[in-house]
């Protein structure tokens, strides 16, 4: 299974603003962004103004950046995305939503979504009652998820349940840390997903 093994906050630097990538470390003033708020490299700070291609290219970047997707997967959702009916874009934002490693991110189960991943692919999540360790497993309307009966007291889990309530969780899901379980209530429209992406410009960009 590939994945990005630099480093995030890199990630963050190139697009100019914070992805929240690394958890608590985002909110902190250790953040680089907040040192450094310009893109990494020699000439990060000294580069001209960005052609059209540029923006729409950089904004696909930031979309798979912040989901965890690399390239190939990426255009796999788009193409799924664009043969569906309804606006591209927000085909596209719904189907990274119903990620289950975003999911679990999304309830507070998790710091991050790399967090979120590996708690998935280390076989501690159940998708109405079986295990599923695969992050890009998709939840649907009225699934509940759940920690496993067996994984419930280690730190992550723990630690979710004692910070329950300071993270804003989804309308479209119910959280529950006491039991540790997530009901999908149903699939998120565009105006529920709070993700600082222009869609428009990434459908333009795999348009052409």
């Amino acid at each position: 299974m590939a994945r990005y093994t630099g480093a995030d906050c890199k990630r963050c630097r190139r697009e100019k603003q914070k992805l929240f990538l690394k958890g608590s470390k985002c909110e902190s003033a250790k953040c680089p962004i907040e040192i450094r708020p310009y893109p990494p490299g020699e000439h990060g700070r000294g580069r001209t103004k960005d052609s059209e291609f540029l923006l729409q290219k950089r904004e696909k970047q930031k979309c798979a950046r912040i989901y965890g997707v690399l390239e190939k997967q990426f255009r796999g959702y788009f193409v799924e995305a664009n043969r569906k009916s309804g606006k591209t874009g927000e085909n596209l934002l719904r189907i990274l939503e119903t990620r289950l490693d975003n999911v679990v991110y999304r309830a507070g189960f998790a710091k991050s979504r790399d967090h979120a991943r590996q708690l998935v692919c280390h076989g501690h999540i159940t998708v109405n009652g079986r295990k599923t360790d695969i992050p890009s497993a998709r939840v649907a309307a009225n699934d509940i998820i759940e920690v496993r009966e067996s994984s419930r007291e280690m730190t992550p889990f723990v630690v979710a349940r004692a910070e329950a309530g300071e993270k804003t969780v989804p309308a479209w899901l119910e959280s529950n840390p006491s039991k540790l379980r997530i009901l999908v209530h149903s699939l998120p429209e565009r105006q529920v997903i709070d993700t600082q992406v222009q869609e428009q410009l990434i459908v333009e960009l795999y348009s052409k």
